[in-house]
């Protein structure tokens, strides 16, 4: 049993780390439109992106990320501007993509040519709020008694990367098969590439003006 590295509750960990996971958000929407507009392939940088990204905050909660994040909130706000900025410049090249006049491509849907990887690294990171919640979230599960914490999250981060690519791999082969409907169709591409478009913005008001 996992109790012995300090963790606690492991099913009900699984469980919320489950529902997490699902709660749609700009990675795992991002990685959905790379896998429908440029393939399996490309889709799989974006999910590696992700996990790059994600894999650093949770080194750096795990280091105490959190704490300077409250102890200098100028910092936190800066981020989280860097962030909503990236993501709306995002949206709306998604959505001059989807109004262009002539023949729509697939692969505007991601956010036009450029490494996938690097797109959904950056846009991993620049979420200072992941560093907040995910200490929340971890430290329910640690056990304060345990001497070797680094251990135990280490055990959590594990279980929420593995739930976190098995259902990234799902979105990038249901998105690959969404590319031959957008190749079929390019009124629904155009439709596919303004509404993720939108759901960008609304995530980057969401980051900008939430507390």
């Amino acid at each position: 049993m996992l109790s012995q590295y300090g963790v606690l509750n492991v099913w009900t960990y699984l469980a919320g780390t489950i529902f997490i996971v699902l709660l749609p958000g700009p990675n795992s929407l991002f990685v959905l439109a790379t896998g429908a507009g440029r393939g399996v392939r490309a889709g799989y940088q974006a999910a590696l992106g992700v996990f790059v990204g994600d894999s650093i905050l949770m080194a750096l909660t795990a280091a105490g990320a959190a704490s300077v994040l409250r102890l200098l909130p100028m910092v936190f706000f800066a981020l989280k501007a860097a962030g909503a900025v990236y993501l709306t410049y995002l949206g709306i090249r998604l959505l001059m993509s989807a109004w262009r006049p002539g023949p729509a491509q697939a692969h505007t849907i991601s956010g036009g040519p450029g490494s996938p990887f690097r797109k959904a690294l950056l846009l991993s990171l620049l979420n200072p709020k992941a560093i907040l919640f995910l200490l929340s979230f971890f430290v329910q599960f640690v056990d304060p008694a345990y001497p070797h914490p680094a251990l135990s999250f280490l055990i959590l981060a594990a279980i929420l990367q593995t739930c976190s690519l098995l259902y990234l791999s799902v979105l990038i082969f249901g998105g690959a098969r969404l590319a031959a409907a957008f190749r079929r169709r390019q009124g629904l591409a155009r439709a596919g590439s303004g509404m993720v478009g939108l759901l960008f913005l609304w995530f980057a008001g969401r980051m900008a003006f939430d507390a």
